[in-house]
């Protein structure tokens, strides 16, 4: 009540989106909204302090797309995002391509078949069908295959094992390269990363915990510390 438009330009903002790839688009929001001050990003730091909280650490973020990020005494760092043709490793959508290439490679007498490959075959009406499904598939209908592949993991099927172990190898080589080492925390978060424990070298595997939180309380954290720093500056 008593809040009018002019009053909350001069609230500080904080917003975080999918959307913003870069400096410039975030320029071109930030030039868009009605606030004196405001901060635009993209949706990964919001999630990184969500799942860490203050803690130092790095999360392994595998939905249908992935991104990989570090949080060091308050420094952010982040790796991947790149998308579905050029990055995305150990998301669903990769896990989806990956069980139709493998399930190839059984086709060919290259390895052994499984369950996993007969129930890919039989669903997309054989080779050819699989290779016209690719051609055509979204990310997300890439992706709608990884609960099979999890599934049938899960029962021991040694193609979709095969399958999470390529990307727990991804993560385990990811997240060095981030400053993560023994004694920090590992997060494994969005639908399919938890999926990935069982894969994870010993030293990674006992340095997983759950998530503090969630990406929204993460963005709260983010656009409070922001507010401080505006009133700083205003004195």
């Amino acid at each position: 009540a008593g809040v009018t438009p002019d009053s909350m330009a001069h609230m500080p903002a904080f917003i975080g989106m999918a959307c913003v790839t870069g400096r410039a688009s975030a320029e071109r929001v930030r030039g868009a909204l009605p606030f004196r001050d405001a901060r635009v990003e993209d949706d990964r730091p919001a999630a990184l302090r969500g799942a860490l909280g203050d803690r130092d650490g790095v999360i392994a973020h595998c939905g249908t797309g992935s991104f990989f990020a570090s949080q060091q005494r308050g420094r952010m760092r982040f790796a991947g995002g790149w998308g579905p043709v050029l990055g995305d490793e150990a998301s669903a959508q990769w896990i989806g391509r990956k069980a139709l290439g493998i399930t190839l490679l059984s086709v060919d007498g290259r390895i052994p078949s499984s369950p996993m490959a007969e129930r890919l075959l039989s669903d997309h009406g054989g080779a050819a069908g699989i290779v016209r499904f690719a051609g055509n598939a979204s990310p997300p209908r890439f992706g709608a295959l990884a609960p099979l592949v999890t599934e049938l993991a899960q029962a021991g099927d040694p193609l979709a094992r095969r399958v999470l172990q390529s990307g727990a190898d991804q993560i385990s080589s990811v997240v060095p390269d981030l400053g993560w080492h023994a004694g920090m925390t590992i997060c494994l978060t969005g639908g399919i990363g938890p999926h990935y424990l069982p894969y994870l070298p010993d030293h990674m595997r006992n340095a997983v915990a759950h998530p503090v939180a969630e990406p929204l309380t993460g963005a709260l954290d983010l656009a409070r510390a922001f507010a401080r720093e505006v009133a700083d500056e205003r004195g």
